[in-house]
C-alpha cells in the first residue's frame, strides 16, 4: 500500500499548529524529543482571534526568552470579572493583562520551535488514529496523497473540534451553549469605545484599534445561539438594534461567534494519547482565558513528556499533567460560568452584579479574583504540606552570582530544572549542590551571591528551593522539609545511572556486543560497545570541542558527552551537522549545544567565547570550561613548490595561532585540574611531501603541549597533544576498497582508524586517570609510525 511507503517515525506527535501545539513543541525540542507538529491549514491563519496574555503566561514565555522577539506589548493592569471592573495587579513581573495578537504570537512561537528542530508540516489532516503496541500510528491526508506517522505518543492541541479527541475515544462532557456573543473586527467605522456596555437590549463592547479597526461584540438578551458562523449583517443588524448605530457600512476583516458551552475531557490522557488546550476543554474565551489556559497546559506537559520519552520520566510523572491541569481547568471553567451568567444574564442578574461589585472592592475578594484570572494562584500538590512556597511558581527574584545577575525566569530558559542555593551555611550549600550532581543533566544548580526581591513582589528564600523546568517550586529547604535526592527523584527521575563496565576477554580486550557480526564495519561494532556504556568520570563538567560537527571532532564531542560532560559543539558552516552532534548525544541522555565561530580570523577567539560563556551560564550558572580540545584544522593537499603564501597563512592561522589564542583565553575559564587536548598528526613523524605546511603548522601545535605544560603544572592543568593516522573522515578516497586496502597495510593492525579511535583517547586524556600525563604526544595513528 502507498500509505506503507510513506512512513515517517519521530516520538512525539503534536496535531495542531496554533500557540498551544508550537509552544508544546518548543518544549519537547528543548528535552531533546523529536517532535512532528501536523496541521490541517497550509498556512497560518490571519484572523486576530485572541489577543490577551495574562501574567502567569507572560512569565512562561520570558523563562524561555521569547518577550524579546515579541517586542513591546500594552499592557494595563485594569481587568474586569464579567464584565465588572477588577483591578488585575498583582506582585510579580507582569501584572495585568497584557495585547498581544495570537497572529503575533503564533509566528514567534513558530520560529523558535522550528529554531529548536521541531518538523512543522501544513496542510496535513489527521485523518486516522491508531494505539499500537509501542505508541501510535497516525494516518494523515495531504495534497500529495496519504502517509503515516508512528510516534511513541501523539498530542491534540487541535481545538475543540479536536481529531485527537474523538478519534482516541477521549470523554468530553459537560453542557452546550445557551447564549452567544457576535465580534466582528471591522474597518471604516467610527462608534464610540464602549467597555461591557450594558443596554436595555443587551451588552455591547467596542475597541479601536490603532490602526483604525474597531472590534465590536454584541450580545442580546435572551438570544440563542444560531447554527454555524454569523455573517457580517448578522452583526450589523444585532448592533443597530441595541445602539440604534448602523455600521452596516463598515468593512468586515473578520466575523465569528462564541457561546457559552462548557465542556471538559475527562481525561487528559489515554495511554500515549494526550490533550492539551481547546482540545482538552471548552469554555467561553472571556478575558483570554483561553488561550491563556491551554498555553499553560502545553508549559506543564512539554517538560514531562520530554522526560518520559528521554527514559527518565515515570509514567507516574507524566500522570500528573492530567492531575494538575485537569484540576486546574475545572477551576478556570467555575469561575468562567460565572463570570458568562453576570456578563451575558439579562436584567434578572443585575442584582447579583452588584453585590459582586461590591464584595469585588475588598483587597481580599479583588487578590482572590485576579488570581483565578491570572494564573497566578495555582497550587500543585507537590508531595508537601501545601503551606510556603511549594506548589508555588517560583517568585521572579534577582539572582547575582560571581558570573552576573539574572531573575529566576532567566535561569529556567534552558528548560532544565533549577536548584537555587541563596547566600548562607555554605557547609549547607556544598552539601545540597554535591546532592544534585547526580542530576546535573537535568537540573542547573546555581549559588547565588544575593538573591533579591526585584520584580516579584516577594522577600528571597531563606533557604535553597528546588524548581521545576515549568517554574513550580517542589522542594524547598528548612525544618520539616523532605530529603531533596527524594524530591529530586520524583520529579526529575533516578540518579544518573553508571553503566556496568565493558565486557574482557580472556587477554583483557574489550569484546564487541553479542551481536556483533564480521559483516558489520569497525565503526558500528565500536558505536554498538559504547552505545549507553562509559563509566560517566566527566559528569558536571564543560567541554569546548572544535571543528566537532563531523569527524573526529563529532566523535569526540559524543564520546565526552557520553561520560557525561556538558559539550560545546563548534563549527564554521555546517549548522545542520552540528545539531546533528547535538541531537545525537541528547538522545543518548546526554548534553550538548552548537555554537559557531570561524577560526583564523581577526577576532575569532573572542567571538567564540562570548557565545560560549553566554551558553555556559545559562546552563549552568557559570562559565567555568574543564577541558578544551583543539580539534579543527584544514590541510593543504598541494605540492610544497605549488603552496601560495596565502593558503600558507590560512593554514597557520587555524592550526596553530588559532589553538595558542584558544588555550590563552580558555585559562581565564578553566579551574584548576582542567584538561587541553590537542589534535595533532602523525605527519610530524611520517613524510609527506605534499602536506608539509600542514605538518609544520602541527608540529608547531605539539609545541604548545610541551611549553603549556611546564607552566601549568601547578594549576594541575594538564596539556597533551594526540596525534591521529589515517582515519575514515569522509573523505571520498576511503570509499575506494583498493585504496582502503592499501592504507589499512600502514597500520599495525591491518586497518584505517576510525573516528572513534581517536575519540577514546581523547576522552581518556580529559578524565582525572590521565592527571600524570602532561607536555605529551600519544601516538594515535594504530601502529602506522612503527614503520
Amino acid at each position: 500500500m502507498a500509505i506503507d511507503q510513506d512512513l515517517t517515525e519521530t516520538q512525539v506527535i503534536v496535531v495542531g499548529a496554533g500557540p498551544v501545539g508550537l509552544l508544546l513543541a518548543g518544549e519537547l525540542r528543548l528535552a531533546g524529543t523529536d517532535v512532528v507538529v501536523i496541521d490541517t491549514l497550509t498556512a497560518p491563519t490571519s484572523a486576530s482571534r485572541a489577543s490577551t496574555l495574562h501574567a502567569r503566561t507572560m512569565e512562561i514565555l520570558d523563562s524561555r526568552g521569547l518577550l524579546e522577539p515579541i517586542g513591546d506589548v500594552p499592557h494595563e493592569t485594569a481587568g474586569h470579572f464579567g464584565g465588572i471592573p477588577l483591578d488585575l495587579g498583582l506582585p510579580g513581573p507582569y501584572p495585568g493583562q497584557w495585547k498581544v495578537a495570537q497572529t503575533r504570537l503564533e509566528e514567534v512561537l513558530g520560529e523558535w520551535a522550528a529554531d529548536l528542530g521541531a518538523d512543522i508540516r501544513r496542510g496535513h489532516e489527521l485523518t486516522g488514529l491508531t494505539v499500537t503496541g509501542d505508541g501510535v500510528l497516525a494516518t494523515v491526508r495531504t495534497e500529495a496523497g496519504e502517509l503515516s506517522l508512528r510516534a511513541a505518543y501523539a498530542v491534540g492541541c487541535d481545538g475543540e473540534n479536536s481529531a485527537v479527541r474523538r478519534l482516541g475515544g477521549f470523554g468530553f462532557p459537560g453542557t452546550d451553549a445557551e447564549r452567544e456573543l457576535l465580534r466582528a473586527d471591522v474597518a471604516g467605522i467610527d462608534v464610540p469605545d464602549r467597555r461591557f456596555e450594558r443596554k436595555d437590549g443587551g451588552l455591547v463592547v467596542a475597541s479601536r484599534r490603532p490602526d483604525g479597526v474597531t472590534r465590536v461584540m454584541v450580545h442580546e438578551f435572551g438570544a440563542r445561539p444560531r447554527p454555524g458562523q454569523p455573517s457580517f449583517e448578522d452583526v450589523a443588524d444585532a448592533w443597530k438594534r441595541i445602539t440604534g448605530e448602523d455600521i452596516g457600512g463598515g468593512t468586515p476583516l473578520w466575523v465569528n461567534s462564541f457561546g457559552d458551552a462548557s465542556r471538559q475531557a475527562a481525561e487528559y490522557r489515554r495511554g500515549p494519547l494526550l490533550l492539551a488546550g481547546d482540545a482538552a476543554h471548552q469554555q467561553m474565551p472571556i478575558g483570554g482565558q483561553a488561550l491563556n489556559l491551554g498555553l499553560q497546559d502545553a508549559f506543564n506537559l512539554g517538560w514531562k513528556l520530554g522526560a518520559r520519552v528521554a527514559g527518565h520520566g515515570t509514567d507516574a510523572l507524566l500522570d500528573t499533567y492530567h492531575e494538575e491541569r485537569h484540576a486546574v481547568g475545572q477551576a478556570v471553567q467555575s469561575n468562567v460560568r460565572t463570570q458568562a451568567l453576570l456578563l451575558l444574564g439579562g436584567p434578572e442578574v443585575d442584582a447579583v452584579r452588584e453585590v459582586f461589585a461590591e464584595l469585588g472592592a475588598g483587597e481580599n475578594v479583588r487578590t482572590h479574583l485576579a488570581g483565578l484570572v491570572s494564573g497566578l494562584s495555582v497550587r500543585h500538590d507537590v508531595g508537601e504540606d501545601g503551606r510556603g512556597l511549594p506548589g508555588l511558581r517560583v517568585p521572579a527574584w534577582e539572582v547575582t552570582t560571581s558570573e552576573g545577575s539574572a531573575t529566576t525566569l532567566g535561569l529556567l530558559r534552558s528548560g532544565r530544572g533549577l536548584l537555587l542555593l541563596p547566600p548562607g551555611e555554605e557547609a549547607r550549600r556544598a552539601g545540597l549542590a554535591e546532592a544534585a550532581a547526580a542530576w546535573g543533566d537535568r537540573v542547573r544548580t546555581v549559588s547565588a551571591v544575593s538573591v533579591g526581591a526585584g520584580a516579584s513582589g516577594t522577600d528571597a528564600p531563606e533557604g535553597a528551593v528546588l524548581v521545576r523546568p515549568d517554574g513550580y517550586v517542589v522542594w524547598a529547604d528548612g525544618p520539616g522539609a523532605g530529603a531533596l535526592d527524594e524530591a529530586l527523584t520524583r520529579w526529575f527521575g533516578p540518579e544518573r545511572p553508571v553503566a556496568a563496565p565493558r565486557a574482557r576477554d580472556s587477554a583483557g580486550a574489550r569484546t564487541a556486543p553479542a551481536e556483533a557480526t564480521p559483516a558489520r564495519t569497525a565503526a558500528a561494532v565500536l558505536d554498538g560497545v559504547r552505545r549507553g556504556v562509559g563509566a560517566e568520570r566527566l559528569t558536571g563538567r564543560t567541554a569546548l570541542v572544535t571543528g566537532s560537527s563531523r569527524g573526529m571532532g563529532r566523535a569526540a564531542a559524543i564520546r565526552l558527552a557520553q561520560e557525561g560532560a556538558l559539550v560545546a559543539v563548534h563549527y564554521h558552516q555546517d549548522e545542520a551537522a552540528a545539531r546533528e552532534v547535538v541531537t545525537t548525544v541528547e538522545k543518548d541522555g546526554g548534553r550538548a549545544f552548537a555554537v559557531r565561530a570561524e577560526l583564523g580570523v581577526d577576532g575569532d577567539v573572542d567571538q567564540l567565547f562570548a557565545v560560549l560563556e553566554e551558553d555556559l551560564r545559562e546552563r549552568t550558572g557559570s562559565t567555568d570550561l574543564h577541558v578544551l580540545v583543539n580539534n579543527a584544522g584544514v590541510m593543504g593537499g598541494v605540492a610544497a613548490d605549488e603552496v601560495t603564501p596565502e593558503q600558507f597563512d590560512r593554514i597557520f592561522a587555524v592550526n596553530a595561532k588559532a589553538p595558542f589564542f584558544l588555550i590563552q583565553r580558555a585559562l581565564r575559564n578553566m579551574p584548576d585540574g582542567g584538561r587541553i587536548i590537542n589534535i595533532s598528526s602523525g605527519l610530524t613523524r611520517f613524510a609527506n611531501p605534499d602536506e608539509i605546511a600542514y605538518a609544520m603548522s602541527k608540529g608547531a601545535l605539539e609545541q604548545l603541549a610541551l611549553h603549556f605544560a611546564k607552566a601549568l603544572g601547578p594549576r594541575g592543568i594538564t596539556i597533551n597533544s594526540v596525534a591521529p593516522g589515517i582515519t575514515r573522515n569522509g573523505n571520498p578516497v576511503f570509499d575506494i576498497p583498493e585504496a582502503v586496502e592499501q592504507m589499512a597495510g600502514l597500520s599495525a593492525f591491518g586497518r584505517v582508524g576510525e573516528p572513534e579511535d581517536v575519540a577514546d583517547v581523547v576522552a581518556f586524556l580529559a578524565t582525572d586517570e590521565a592527571r600524570w600525563i602532561t607536555g605529551s604526544f600519544v601516538d594515535a595513528t594504530g601502529g602506522t609510525l612503527l614503520g
